[in-house]
């Protein structure tokens, strides 16, 4: 085999290492590609405390108590105070007397998150929920009611509540209602990395509660193994083909002159 063609073999077998070096990287890419199924939220999820139950991705138990406070402006309400619901116990130990609130609530606020949830066989990332997801009031079945929480609270709106009569309140009355979280479309928000569905940094970005979304990948160093040698293949197969077609242009020069 004359240089000359030595040279063209050489830089035949250049690119189609470049060819096979890019053919696991472009089969990688299409594997995370966009989700083609609906998201599955797996186990249910329960408030134990009142047997409330759903099947998605979030739960959320809000309490409110009715509470005093002080008006925002004195001449309004009663004596300057007002009466309202609240989530969180309401200091009253600076109120004048007849506006004492209770030391605290005696149920917790309390939130579940989904451990199980997946998309096409795959993990989501919890992230994802608390991004992404957006939660909705609905009103659970009490059948599940314990009989001592029965005897305490009676369906009121989309939850429970212990007022006697529920449009005469008392100070220290309690009102329990849930939420659950859903998740929106997911199409062009998520990629596969390690194994699980995980925000696109452009979707983390978009999230107003997302978490800081770890940065792409783009150095060679910080890619997975496999993508490396995928990379350093291809970087290889490009310089030789190079530095083959420098040499034979050099080559056929130096024969013309």
């Amino acid at each position: 085999m004359n240089r000359s063609a030595a040279a063209r073999a050489l830089f035949a077998f250049a690119l189609a290492a470049s060819a096979c070096a890019a053919l696991p990287a472009a089969a990688q890419d299409e594997d995370s590609g966009e989700p083609i199924g609906e998201p599955v939220a797996g186990k249910n999820l329960r408030d134990r405390d009142f047997g409330v139950l759903t099947r998605q991705f979030g739960l959320d138990r809000r309490v409110e108590m009715y509470q005093w406070r002080r008006a925002a402006d004195p001449a309004a309400g009663q004596g300057g105070y007002e009466r309202i619901w609240n989530s969180a116990p309401i200091d009253s130990s600076q109120f004048a007397p007849g506006h004492v609130n209770p030391a605290g609530l005696p149920l917790e606020n309390k939130r579940w998150w989904s451990e199980s949830a997946t998309l096409d066989g795959k993990p989501l990332d919890s992230e994802v929920l608390r991004a992404l997801g957006e939660w909705s009031v609905f009103r659970p079945n009490f059948s599940r009611l314990p009989a001592n929480l029965a005897a305490t609270f009676q369906p009121e709106g989309d939850g429970l509540g212990s007022s006697e009569n529920p449009l005469a309140p008392q100070i220290g009355d309690l009102r329990v209602t849930w939420r659950e979280l859903r998740l929106p479309a997911l199409e062009g928000k998520l990629e596969l990395r390690e194994g699980a569905w995980q925000l696109k940094p452009e979707a983390a970005a978009a999230a107003l509660n997302a978490a800081p979304a770890r940065p792409s990948a783009t150095v060679l160093g910080e890619l997975p193994q496999d993508r490396r040698w995928s990379w350093a293949w291809l970087v290889a197969g490009v310089a030789v083909a190079a530095a083959a077609l420098v040499w034979l242009r050099g080559r056929r020069r130096r024969r013309a002159a």
